[in-house]
């Protein structure tokens, strides 16, 4: 059987691009190479899981891309300087570097242990003011821009391509949003590139006089500062594309008159109730408290069953069968670690094959196919939420196999056993998930739901040793009643390969 060169992948990704709104072919601008941006945070809360959703959607974007080869820079910026974190700096009584840095940390915490990999670069806002500057002089300098009572704004009506990501013309934009109040603004859609200084606030020194910078024009600068213009993808979540990402591109290519970005990636909500959540809403959950009731390996895995561009209804119930999924998928590596001892060696992996019978032989060529399959999937627009439904199929082949006793004890099935793991490894490159110990995540998942239900480990284990005992002695009536004592306070036993396991609803 062939083996998959992931590279061959590089030339069959497939996006579906918000500007022309339709999926198409993926062409970087450079062979091999990828400029990725994403919109950060703005960092005066601790994060929701909303925003880790994105950083997820977008994390294994990055490591797909990575794994098929390509040299990636990848950029996701912080804001640390925006009206939402002064007034919070003012409420608290601190500086709003304070409070940035404070929420910075707080952010990556959280995205550590969502097991988000660190971009290439993570710039701050405050870090790129004197750039700032330089591209609000060009909008001006190219006639997209005024001054207005030491505030700039940027003129909608001088960029007549205004309104092309979110496909709708200048009127429908004014009929459909809350405009922005500023004062000496010409038109409602206008927005502010700089903004003066009120007292107490942060500010740099411009040729406006003192001010900071607009929320729109940071990415802006950020972005074509580390990838150049045009570069290859700008993400973030679908509630950016306006007036976000539409301010963006104006500023961007009336500053530099040439296009900006190749390729649009807009991720779906987060929703509760049918509701999207936002910290405006009220009805947010933070990571940190999702984590506190449910691995973040399961938040993490949840959000990705769900392909990246559509909502996903974050629920205690889908949590909970991921949880469970996830100990299941750790059991079978468990397994797989059991039969070690029974392998043969032997370099010629067809020749293993084709001494197999005709059901042992379909479950093993499943199992060898996964990897084309499962990269095939995501070079389709990052369809996790297929690659997942491939992922559960490549398990139960697994699962199938580990039970066939004779077929370990072939001559090569110890190339085929480092092919499962092969596989395997792919899963945790691109998913980021299943890297734990297997008994470590197991053992962690059932104490905390023993917990609540005020059971001990001890009362537990002492139980699967009397069952044991009585199995032992063929006292089938006393293990049967053993399990059914413990299955009435919710938890199941299963007797595998590597001893009996137990799992609490």
């Amino acid at each position: 059987m062939k083996k998959v060169d992931p590279v061959d992948f590089q030339n069959k990704v497939y996006i579906y691009d918000t500007m022309r709104k339709t999926k198409v072919k993926f062409e970087p601008i450079e062979k091999g190479r990828i400029g990725m941006y994403v919109c950060g945070p703005t960092v005066y809360d601790d994060p929701h899981v909303g925003h880790a959703r994105a950083a997820i959607a977008f994390d294994v974007i990055f490591r797909f891309f990575k794994y098929i080869g390509f040299d990636v820079t990848y950029v996701r910026n912080y804001t640390d300087v925006d009206d939402k974190i002064i007034n919070r700096a003012n409420e608290k009584g601190i500086s709003t570097d304070e409070l940035s840095e404070k929420y910075i940390k707080s952010y990556e915490e959280d995205m550590k242990a969502l097991n988000v990999l660190e971009p290439t670069y993570k710039p701050r806002v405050t870090q790129h003011i004197p750039h700032i500057i330089e591209m609000i002089e060009k909008i001006l300098a190219n006639g997209h821009g005024y001054v207005a009572e030491e505030n700039v704004y940027f003129d909608v009506l001088s960029f007549p391509e205004y309104g092309k990501l979110s496909g709708r013309n200048i009127d429908e934009l004014v009929a459909g949003v809350r405009v922005e109040p500023g004062p000496g603004k010409k038109h409602p859609l206008d927005f502010a590139l700089w903004k003066a200084s009120k007292p107490g606030e942060p500010f740099w020194e411009s040729p406006w006089g003192k001010g900071r910078p607009g929320w729109h024009i940071e990415c802006s600068v950020m972005s074509t500062y580390y990838l150049g213009i045009p570069f290859d993808i700008h993400g973030g979540g679908i509630d950016l594309v306006f007036p976000h990402h539409e301010n963006e591109i104006a500023q961007s290519e009336a500053a530099y008159k040439k296009k900006f970005v190749n390729y649009w990636i807009h991720n779906g909500h987060v929703e509760i109730n049918k509701e999207k959540m936002s910290k405006s809403l009220k009805n947010f959950i933070r990571v940190k408290d999702a984590v506190k009731e449910y691995e973040a390996e399961a938040i993490r895995f949840f959000l990705l069953e769900t392909y990246y561009r559509s909502p996903v209804s974050f629920n205690e119930e889908g949590l909970r069968i991921t949880e469970n999924n996830l100990m299941s998928l750790y059991q079978t590596i468990l397994d797989l670690i059991s039969i070690k001892n029974q392998l043969v060696s032997g370099k010629n992996l067809e020749q293993f094959i084709n001494s197999l019978g005709k059901n042992q032989k379909r479950s093993v060529e499943t199992i060898l196919s996964f990897q084309e399959k499962f990269l095939s999937t995501l070079a389709d627009d990052f369809h996790t939420a297929k690659a997942v439904g491939e992922l559960f199929q490549f398990f139960s082949e697994v699962n199938k196999v580990i039970k066939i006793n004779d077929l370990w004890k072939k001559e090569g099935s110890e190339v085929f056993y480092n092919e499962i793991f092969d596989q395997i490894n792919m899963i945790k490159e691109i998913f980021g998930i299943l890297e734990d110990m297997p008994e470590d995540f197991i053992r962690r998942v059932n104490l905390r739901r023993l917990s609540k239900k005020g059971v001990s480990e001890e009362y537990v284990l002492e139980l699967i040793e009397k069952r044991q005992k009585a199995r032992e002695e063929k006292n089938w009536k006393e293990a049967d009643r053993i399990r059914e004592e413990l299955k009435e306070k919710g938890i199941l036993l299963e007797d595998t390969l590597s001893g009996t396991r137990w799992r609490v609803e």
